[in-house]
């Protein structure tokens, strides 16, 4: 298999050339202000609790879907129940940032159960089952196959650009270098993700000389210290970063030096292995999360503001002051917990995880 059936595909598709960062042109990131929509339409951004992996699934303005990866096989149920509990049965785009397990696992299931539009994909050296049964299922449903790198747009519009800025070349030794490294700008906001992108792929990206500040950054590789470089992250200058890890992980992951630099540059972490499923929105102005919202970022500085968290009925978790959890009402463990360890509260879960609690891990609240 390796780059041969791939290669094909293109051939087939009669894909554009590719285009780098090393001295080639690049097409436009989505940098600088975008029209701000005056139909206040959003732009949400779900980052999936799927474990030790990653999956992000963006609902666009236009009531578009895009789904970035699909972590292990044994994920791949679960987001399918996400994006039709949100009213979905279309993606739209696809992106698989690279072919490692844990981010095009639950692919080829995810794909058969949706009509979708068109995927992206690295042009990669790669010859497991799991990459074999992904370009199968794009071929058995004869979805249209892009080249993702550096310098190509996936989508844009007045207000809206999801632009690629890495992979830079088509040669790795490293898959991790090879991901796709997605620019989303909305208005005035932005996003960089970045799937597993190592300290070398940011360096190229840098070179580049591509604009990259933004309101969130998706840390490189789980927050491994391997990516995430101090260059990089001061360059994209985020309100948030926000890892993708599995709770209690055999890698150690979010390393502490990704944990230590975040720290030193202000930036506040938001972690699926603490958090569950982050959700975050956009209207073109600002991005919000929880009782937090940060003005564009796409070309300046950040502004952060709280709002009403609690407004419309706002939260409502059962604690356990004992174990120090968050549950759901609705929750098997919060029905079993004592009268005198039992508390109600009305806070986002990341301040009460600031304040020390942990989301459950069997009901996954979020905020």
């Amino acid at each position: 298999m390796k780059r041969k059936l791939l290669s094909l595909f293109l051939l087939l598709a009669l894909l554009l050339p590719f285009t780098g960062c090393d001295g080639l042109p690049v097409a436009s990131d989505g940098g600088a202000d975008l029209a701000v929509p005056a139909d206040g339409k959003t732009l949400t951004v779900s980052f999936l609790d799927v474990g030790q992996g990653d999956s992000i699934f963006i609902e666009l303005p236009d009531g578009d879907t895009m789904l970035v990866d699909a972590s292990e096989a044994d994920q791949a149920e679960g987001i399918i129940h996400y994006i039709e509990g949100r009213g979905h049965d279309t993606l739209d785009y696809v992106v698989a940032t690279h072919p490692h397990a844990d981010h095009i696992g639950g692919m080829a299931e995810v794909l058969q159960a949706f009509e979708v539009g068109e995927i992206w994909m690295p042009d990669a050296d790669c010859d497991t089952k799991t990459y074999e049964n992904l370009l199968e299922t794009v071929e058995e449903k004869a979805i249209p196959l892009h080249v993702a790198a550096a310098g190509k747009t996936i989508l844009s519009d007045e207000s809206l650009n999801i632009s690629l800025i890495a992979p830079c070349s088509d040669e790795y030794s490293d898959l991790n270098d090879a991901s796709a490294v997605i620019s989303l700008t909305y208005g005035k906001t932005r996003f960089i993700l970045t799937g597993d992108a190592e300290a070398h792929s940011e360096e190229q990206i840098l070179a580049s000389g591509v604009s990259l500040s933004a309101d969130v950054l998706k840390l490189g590789h789980h927050g491994s210290n391997t990516s995430s470089s101090e260059a990089f992250v001061k360059a994209v200058s985020p309100k948030w970063g926000v890892i993708s890890c599995g709770e209690g992980n055999s890698y150690g992951h979010p390393h502490k030096e990704t944990l230590e630099l975040a720290e030193e540059l202000g930036i506040e972490l938001l972690r699926t292995d603490l958090l569950g499923t982050i959700v975050m929105t956009s209207d073109g102005e600002t991005v919000k999360y929880g009782d937090t919202e940060s003005s564009g970022n796409a070309g300046g500085e950040t502004a952060v503001t709280t709002t009403a968290a609690t407004e419309a009925g706002g939260y409502r978790w059962v604690l356990n002051t004992s174990s120090k959890k968050i549950h759901r009402e609705d929750c098997a463990s919060a029905k079993s917990i004592s009268a005198e360890n039992r508390a109600e509260s009305n806070q986002s879960v990341s301040r009460l995880i600031a304040e020390g609690y942990t989301a459950c891990g069997t009901c996954k609240p979020t905020d």
